[in-house]
């Protein structure tokens, strides 16, 4: 552990992710890439002229928090001149470059694309491009280009508190906008550019082909495709829905556990090359070539080309056989990552594979030195919980913080499935092998095909245990931070038993509680007002305490689990749901709140400035409305029709009143 401190780049690293996290919020640096470079170069000349060891510490710390700043700059497409929306003008031509085939919802195809070019503008800058389904419609593929005349859109954050924000989601990935558009509105170019992830995304469509001319069934064939192709557009919902209830969802994903099996694979096949004089150096070639194989036959996604980056050094660092070097290799890997691409560090993945790692190469060791079986087989299942109780606690105060729920049976999981998951890694390699080279038997499809079958019904058997699987437990960000705090200082202690280590554990315990009171006092004494957002519904909340009063129109047996009002319920600990009756007004924090439905009814007496809410598109002359009751605020909620929103939007800009839609805004709160 003295060792891992005294590591450099575990240093960098720290002072890399600052600088990342600093940019990233405050947007400190827009001084352009000129001064960028004058500023690091200062930062090198200071290095060298000065000699004073605490002055040149200072300045090399300063120097990889801006290079943290830096990166996320360069990183954001914005920063470019060349970025499509400096050049975008009424009526202009835009070719896009299709980039990444994104699974598609039930309406659209969806395409991730590259603005190439604007009239005769070179540009750069990504998109959504969300196509209309068409039975003749042909899918496009990576690499083609689409010309075309299109409306820019802006992406709706989430409409509702605590749901998943899918536009503060796709700005980390550098998408800001989205095109919507149909068949015949765009023409394909003759004309596309080659490129890396498009030649793997060739290979990949021709190993589909040659897979479904096998007897696969449906959901076999779909976990093929997501455990060795990175395809998880065929898996059916319910299938993922048993796999997250499981606490399995990561099998269906290429990320590290995949890499790390196929890491392990290699090493073992390629162990007699050590022999040979230099054999280290040439099994550690053949095992990262064959690693970025997978990569590339896998597409070259994100996470995959992460994972395989990760066990590279990893590979590499095992090369020189020394002490912590899996630590050392690991902390060097997110350097270089996070250098390349610093959006990284806000990925659930990458922070989900990180942590799993790092608390398996920490914690594991000294698991696994309290029992030692002599039976290899016993050997092999103690390693294997160790393993998954050392992952587990590195991964569970997040994994509940960002999805809210603990699958009691991980072990159990992980006791069948990673073994399962080797098997089907290997068979499956050897399948894709023999397809290709059509000399796949029969018999050998049927027996891969009932081990996934198997597999899926044991996980669709785990996920039917719902009295182990603990639902809807929400932690903030702060608790989160202190259970990581906890977990640090009890397995130190637990693994030192030393006064000292006991008394910082304690005082850790003592700090979480107190967390906990103070989250639960401001919980009880939270007082707000809700207008939710929900298509063709309309829901208001009072919020007091633990306590939600809802008028609603929603099905009055499953309100409480509608997605609107249960991510809400979840993260605020809301106990008790009632539903009430508001009627047309209601009174908070001093402020009227006046409802106006598909009557039309509003002229009520004695009302000053209220905050009116539109729902049910009532026929109202809204300019008669503004002038009887001078409203401090107009709200129209999503039951209301799109054509009287836009109408009612222009004339409180005439009026100059504030209009506030939820659809474009998100759900209105008030708060006392």
């Amino acid at each position: 552990m003295n060792r891992l401190k005294n590591y450099l780049p575990l240093h960098f690293v720290l002072l890399l992710i600052i600088g990342i996290v600093v940019q990233f919020y405050t947007k400190i640096w827009s001084f352009g890439f000129v001064n960028i470079v004058i500023l690091l170069c200062s930062f090198l000349g200071f290095l060298f002229l000065l000699k004073n060891k605490i002055a040149v510490t200072i300045i090399s710390f300063l120097s990889f928090i801006f290079i943290g700043i830096t990166t996320v700059y360069i990183d954001d497409d914005k920063n470019c001149k060349d970025f499509y929306q400096y050049h975008l003008a009424e009526d202009s031509s835009v070719v896009f470059k299709i980039q990444k085939v994104l699974k598609s919802s039930l309406y659209q195809y969806k395409y991730q694309v590259e603005v190439t070019q604007i009239n005769a503008t070179k540009t750069c800058g990504k998109i959504l491009l969300n196509i209309q389904q068409d039975s003749l419609f042909i899918p496009l593929k990576v690499d083609e280009k689409l010309l075309l005349k299109p409306t820019f859109l802006s992406i709706n954050s989430n409409a509702n508190p605590h749901q998943f924000n899918y536009k503060a989601y796709l700005e980390k990935q550098g998408i800001y906008q989205q095109v919507y558009t149909e068949k015949k509105q765009f023409l394909k170019l003759t004309t596309s550019d080659f490129s890396l992830v498009g030649l793997s995304s060739q290979f990949r469509n021709y190993i589909e082909e040659s897979l479904q001319k096998h007897a696969f069934k449906k959901d076999e064939l779909g976990v093929i495709k997501a455990l060795l192709l990175g395809q998880r557009q065929d898996v059916s919902k319910e299938l993922i829905t048993d796999y997250q209830q499981a606490g399995a969802i990561h099998i269906l994903a290429v990320s590290g556990l995949h890499v790390g099996v196929i890491l392990w694979l290699l090493t073992f096949l390629f162990k007699p090359l050590e022999k040979l004089k230099s054999g280290r150096f040439l099994k550690t070639f053949c095992i990262v070539l064959l690693l970025w194989m997978f990569a590339f036959i896998a597409g070259l996604s994100a996470s995959v080309v992460r994972a395989v980056t990760m066990f590279t050094f990893l590979a590499v660092g095992l090369t020189f056989r020394r002490k912590n070097v899996i630590a050392f290799s690991l902390i060097t890997s997110m350097f270089f990552l996070l250098i390349i691409k610093p959006m990284f560090l806000f990925d659930v993945g990458f922070q989900l594979s990180y942590l799993a790692v790092f608390g398996i190469i920490w914690v594991q060791p000294k698991l696994a030195e309290i029992c030692k079986p002599k039976l290899k087989i016993i050997n092999f299942f103690w390693k294997l919980f160790t393993v998954s109780i050392a992952a587990q606690l590195g991964i569970l105060p997040l994994s509940i913080y960002y999805f809210q729920q603990f699958p009691g049976l991980f072990l159990l999981s992980n006791f069948v499935i990673i073994p399962c998951l080797m098997s089907i890694l290997i068979g499956g390699i050897l399948v894709i092998i023999l397809s290709l080279l059509n000399f796949l038997p029969d018999f050998f499809v049927v027996i891969y095909g009932k081990v996934i079958s198997w597999m899926n019904g044991f996980i669709r058997w785990i996920s039917q245990q719902e009295d182990f699987l603990f639902k809807e437990i929400s932690i903030s960000f702060l608790m989160m931070t202190s259970c990581y705090v906890l977990i640090v200082f009890g397995v130190r202690f637990f693994l030192d038993k030393t006064p000292k280590k006991l008394s910082y554990f304690l005082m850790i315990i003592l700090v979480l509680q107190t967390l906990f009171l103070v989250e639960f006092k401001d919980n009880k004494h939270q007082k707000e007002l809700i207008i939710f957002h929900k298509t063709r519904h309309s829901i208001i909340g009072k919020r007091i305490g633990s306590k939600l009063y809802l008028q609603h129109n929603l099905d009055s047996l499953s309100y409480k689990n509608d997605y609107s009002v249960k991510s809400y319920r979840i993260a605020e600990d809301i106990i008790n749901i009632n539903q009430t009756n508001f009627k047309n007004c209601i009174n908070f924090s001093d402020k009227n709140i006046l409802l106006i439905d598909s009557l039309g009814i509003y002229n009520i007496r004695g009302l000053q400035k209220p905050i009116v809410v539109l729902q049910h598109s009532p026929k109202i002359n809204l300019e008669r409305l503004i002038k009887i009751l001078n409203p401090a605020k107009i709200i129209a909620d999503g039951s209301n029709y799109k054509s009287y929103v836009r109408y009612w939007k222009l004339r409180c800009k005439k009026e100059d009143i504030p209009f506030y839609n939820t659809k474009e805004n998100g759900a209105f709160i008030l708060k006392e």
